[in-house]
């Protein structure tokens, strides 16, 4: 993921500085939290959206005393990375479908009553799309089976026709955030798919999830869940995050995954057995943080030898730094020293 630089609020636009952290490499986000915009900043902003690209944006959020006016998007008739987030409300948001040239669109309005917004053809150019949480369900998806360039997606907390999701055939990126009982099957229909992150919902497992091409895999905070016995199906892991989950007792690595690099587990205070480790020969990070697990019988089992960041961690400072102590002595880097 790329460094970001966020300018808040500018009270004029800094236009070296943003040309400099777009050519280091950086995603640039001009946002405002209130009406602190002139014409003069909005022209120039304009201006600056149709020489760069997707990576220089504008975001609108907060605007707590009022509901954003989108008619303001209208001076930006250039943008193609837009920021309509964090907001209670929003007036006119029908002006979103006059931005022809958008390609990155985060949108999360509370109080939204747009539910078929996703039907606007301008939309159908979008390559990056991020919905938030509204307080109505009703947001209808079914319009994305028609996001033929869509490959960055999250979700969250909608789920009225996401079954549509498996028809974007070149998704990479997939979040689904906030939203549980639904079956997965559409995500086997994502063959280009890398990355798949669940933040909150419920379910209990992934179990619906066939054989697939993800690289990335993250499960954090997800209520209920209990069970990842076809971790087996990641065949091409590299990273795999689960956190937070308070539910989860186990996981055993019952197969070869070869390709897996990184693994946290992070925060889950009931989880007990960790098996199977040598069969990632190629796992070169390996942190554990509030578990159950007892370092000793971590330690007995046949690691990989291709480990190099080995960090346990009780958040018991004492015998954090005895262990810590330990696998110094062992050979292995905790990887926060410097």
């Amino acid at each position: 993921m790329k460094p970001q630089n966020r300018i808040n609020n500018p009270e004029h636009i800094d236009r070296l500085l943003i040309d400099k952290n777009l050519k280091d490499g950086k995603f640039v986000i001009v946002q405002f939290s209130d009406e602190l915009y002139t014409d003069k900043i909005l022209a120039e902003l304009n201006e600056l959206c149709l020489n760069y690209d997707g990576n220089f944006s504008v975001r609108f959020y907060g605007h707590y005393q009022w509901s954003f006016n989108c008619k303001t998007l209208l001076k930006l008739p250039n943008i193609k990375s837009l920021w309509l987030d964090c907001l209670s409300k929003a007036d006119n948001l029908e002006v979103l479908t006059e931005l022809k040239n958008l390609r990155r669109l985060s949108l999360g309005v509370f109080e939204l009553k747009e539910t078929e917004i996703f039907q606007a053809n301008n939309l159908k150019n979008l390559e990056k799309l991020i919905i938030s949480d509204t307080r109505t369900k009703a947001l209808n998806l079914q319009y994305l089976e028609n996001y033929k360039h869509l490959n960055y997606l999250i979700i969250s907390g909608h789920t009225k026709n996401i079954d549509v999701v498996g028809k974007l055939s070149e998704i990479e990126y997939l979040g689904l955030n906030s939203i549980s009982r639904i079956n997965l099957d559409f995500v086997n229909k994502l063959r280009r798919l890398k990355s798949l992150n669940f933040v909150l919902g419920g379910r209990e497992n992934l179990d619906e999830i066939e054989e697939n091409e993800i690289e990335n895999l993250e499960i954090i905070r997800v209520r209920a869940f209990n069970s990842f016995k076809n971790i087996s199906k990641f065949k091409k892991l590299k990273t795999l995050r689960i956190e937070d989950q308070i539910q989860l007792n186990e996981l055993q690595f019952d197969t070869e995954i070869s390709t897996l690099t990184d693994f946290k587990l992070i925060n889950c205070k009931t989880f007990k057995s960790l098996t199977g480790l040598e069969k990632l020969i190629r796992l070169k990070q390996l942190r554990i943080y509030k578990t159950d697990i007892k370092f000793e019988e971590l330690i007995k089992q046949h690691l990989p030898k291709s480990l190099d960041i080995l960090a346990f961690y009780t958040a018991k400072t004492k015998i954090d730094k005895e262990i810590k102590e330990k696998l110094l002595k062992l050979g292995y880097k905790d990887g926060l020293d410097r």
